[in-house]
């Protein structure tokens, strides 16, 4: 039985309904969202879904979409540190989990930690992976203009550009996926306020204040983020302990997520994660999926294959339930992803 996500909303005073999606059982373990995020299309590429499949093992795995992002309701308004934190406040006011474990990743890292740093009741333990204490120092001054430039001349372009650095171990269907994942995540606008947030947080006199047991993660060849900076990290939060891993992958979920998970779980006090199984599709599954991937409607995948209409319906629902979907859009990107994977 494949894990399905359970959709719930927030009420942002004065900026709207924030999505979040709940998956697992058990104490809660909040992540924090990097750039940008869908909670449906990233639950369609298959290597992000492993690893939030791992990571609710144990544990109840709250994610959200920031205001303007995925799910959540459109936001035009300003970026900033305090609007991350409102949003963090009212989902885990909503979701009713008490104290919590948090997981930030990306620019969620840096608003994890303030998070943990101004409210240190609510946070059991944090983990932070990818992150920087200071989004100055993320790049030089020039790649950072350039690439703001990019994403607002040319956000197909520039989404590409940020899969190649964000997930340069990923195969070809995961990172065609990534990209078109990230278009339709946020409009253009979004796209460059968020990273333009990115570079500017600076939670360097928030470290020092941050209370709970702390894990920072980081591969050594991410070319998004300099290890510096997480060195920087585990130096400044009292206690912290920096686990340096091998990878060049930014995306936590791409190259190879297993040391990641592993060493999240056992910093949480969990035990080791079940390795990732086959999604368990029988052949006539299989088969109807591809149709599906080539946009036939359940009409004329009955045709293709010589079955009723209704029993057609049939495998699409099953194959729908047996993968946690929701939509033939899902199925259809978790096969083509699937299938470079395959081919590679």
């Amino acid at each position: 039985m494949r894990t399905a996500q359970r959709f719930g909303s927030a009420r942002l005073e004065g900026v709207g309904r924030v999505a979040y999606a709940v998956t697992g059982t058990g104490p809660g373990l909040l992540v924090v969202p990097g750039w940008l995020s869908h909670l449906e299309l990233g639950w369609a590429i298959p290597a992000e879904r492993l690893l939030h499949d791992a990571l609710s093992a144990g544990r109840t795995l709250v994610r959200y979409d920031r205001p303007g992002c995925g799910l959540s309701e459109e936001y035009m308004g300003p970026r900033t540190m305090e609007l991350e934190l409102a949003t963090i406040e009212a989902v885990l006011a909503q979701a009713d989990l008490g104290r919590v474990d948090v997981l930030g990743w990306s620019l969620g890292a840096a608003v994890a930690a303030q998070w943990a740093a101004d409210r240190p009741d609510t946070v059991s333990k944090l983990v932070l992976y990818g992150g920087w204490a200071n989004g100055g120092e993320v790049g030089d001054e020039d790649s950072r203009r350039l690439l703001l430039e990019l994403l607002a001349t040319h956000w197909g372009l520039g989404s590409d550009v940020l899969t190649e650095l964000f997930a340069p171990e990923a195969d070809a269907g995961t990172r065609l996926a990534l990209a078109a994942y990230q278009r339709a995540a946020s409009s253009t606008e979004t796209a460059v306020a968020l990273l333009q947030l990115a570079y500017a947080v600076d939670v360097r006199a928030a470290l020092p204040r941050v209370q709970a047991p702390t894990l920072v993660l980081h591969r050594r060849g991410d070319r998004a983020a300099p290890v510096a900076q997480a060195r920087l990290v585990a130096e400044m939060v009292p206690g912290a302990v920096l686990v340096e891993l091998e990878g060049r992958s930014h995306l936590p979920a791409m190259g190879d997520p297993e040391p990641v998970v592993a060493a999240v779980r056992r910093f949480l006090g969990l035990p080791t994660a079940r390795r990732a199984v086959a999604t368990g599709l029988t052949p006539r599954q299989s088969e109807v999926a591809a149709l599906v991937a080539q946009g036939l409607t359940n009409r004329e995948v009955a045709q293709r294959l010589g079955i009723t209409e209704r029993s057609a319906e049939s495998h699409v629902e099953r194959i729908r339930l047996r993968l946690g979907f929701r939509s033939r859009s899902q199925v259809a990107a978790w096969h083509v992803a699937s299938s470079a994977r395959e081919v590679r």
